[in-house]
């Protein structure tokens, strides 16, 4: 028996049948548009335009909270090394 051809190939035209986007589920790297977002347009963002003051804040907050984290690192890590030569070593 021969096998027969098929002569129909198969041709994406982009449309999607089911919504398959999951909430908390990271995007796929195609973007392609749901049944339910098929003529919506879409809308553009407010830019957020900060003053000098508010921008200097941020990065202020932003350098306080990684120096503080940092200090709880480093002083922990030197705990350890206390503990360890003033109990642990100990002869």
């Amino acid at each position: 028996m021969k096998k027969k051809k098929r002569t129909t190939d198969f041709v994406d035209d982009g449309r999607v049948i089911a919504n398959m986007n999951i909430d908390g589920m990271p995007r796929s790297l195609i973007r392609r548009t749901a049944f339910d977002e098929f003529g919506k347009k879409k809308e553009k963002k407010d830019t957020i335009q900060l003053t000098k003051e508010e921008r200097r804040s941020i990065v202020l907050g932003t350098v306080a909270s990684h120096l503080l984290f940092a200090i709880i690192v480093f002083g922990s890590f030197a705990l350890f090394i206390l503990f360890c030569i003033k109990v642990w070593f100990r002869q």
